[in-house]
């Protein structure tokens, strides 16, 4: 049986952007469109719902830092009764439905929006969810096995990645129906899940991801900070070309 929950976690500008449109939720906590200079771990009881979640605003629209701290607020209140499937896509049709009314009252926030990617961990399941191209992993000793389903395209021949995305909370003139991915998987002591915007999972690997990961597969939470830095860094060194949140949740006995 599960006894807490230690989750690592960062937000960073990157080395391009001008400033932080990511926003992350871990349990109650958030952190809106702002910067943190190391990895933060925080610790919860795994009796009670937690919700992680990596809300990626998106460019090119105006707002995209209002709508994902919107979406992080939202998704840190409603976590406590996220109890399960139904529930979170509930939680997801609640945000996306909350964003278009903040950009209705504000012409200057028309069509923002954002993406997001995350977990709610139970005592008795791990519900997965995204809407977007922000990423959920599971990290195990055989490498990343993703959960998560990216809404895009293929990308260009010779390209790994596109930018393009299917579906968003928010992002249109108009009130437009989302079809959130969300799925259940058992929880097992020393699981972990890995939650990122795509300013990770764009410049690095997943090969890499893996790589890096599995130097810490069998450490504590502080083996998951100190793997939660050299993620960053790693794309940082790629170029950091968008905003980096990242977010290492491990299961704890």
């Amino acid at each position: 049986m599960a006894a807490y929950i230690a989750v690592s976690a960062l937000s960073h500008e990157g080395l391009v952007r001008e400033h932080n449109e990511d926003s992350l939720t871990v349990g109650p906590w958030t952190l809106c469109a702002t910067v943190t200079g190391n990895p933060q771990t925080l610790l919860f009881p795994a009796a009670q719902p937690c919700v992680v979640a990596v809300a990626d605003g998106l460019g090119g629209h105006p707002g995209g830092e209002v709508a994902s701290a919107l979406v992080a607020r939202r998704l840190a209140a409603l976590g406590p009764g996220l109890d399960g499937e139904e529930a979170v896509r509930e939680a997801l049709q609640s945000c996306n439905r909350a964003v278009y009314a903040a950009a209705a009252d504000d012409p200057e926030l028309a069509a923002m929006g954002t993406t997001v990617a995350g977990v709610v961990l139970l005592p008795e399941q791990v519900i997965a969810f995204n809407v977007g191209d922000s990423r959920v992993y599971r990290v195990t000793a055989d490498g990343l096995r993703r959960v998560s389903v990216d809404d895009s395209p293929p990308p260009a021949p010779g390209r790994r990645t596109t930018s393009l995305i299917t579906q968003s909370l928010g992002g249109s003139l108009g009130l437009t129906f989302v079809e959130p991915h969300v799925r259940a998987v058992p929880p097992a002591v020393g699981d972990r899940y890995l939650v990122c915007s795509d300013g990770l999972t764009d410049p690095v690997p997943e090969e890499e991801l893996s790589a890096l990961l599995a130097r810490s597969h069998e450490g504590s939470e502080r083996a998951d900070g100190r793997a939660v830095f050299e993620l960053w860094k790693a794309a940082i060194e790629a170029g950091g070309p968008d905003n980096i949140t990242v977010a290492l949740v491990r299961i704890g006995g």
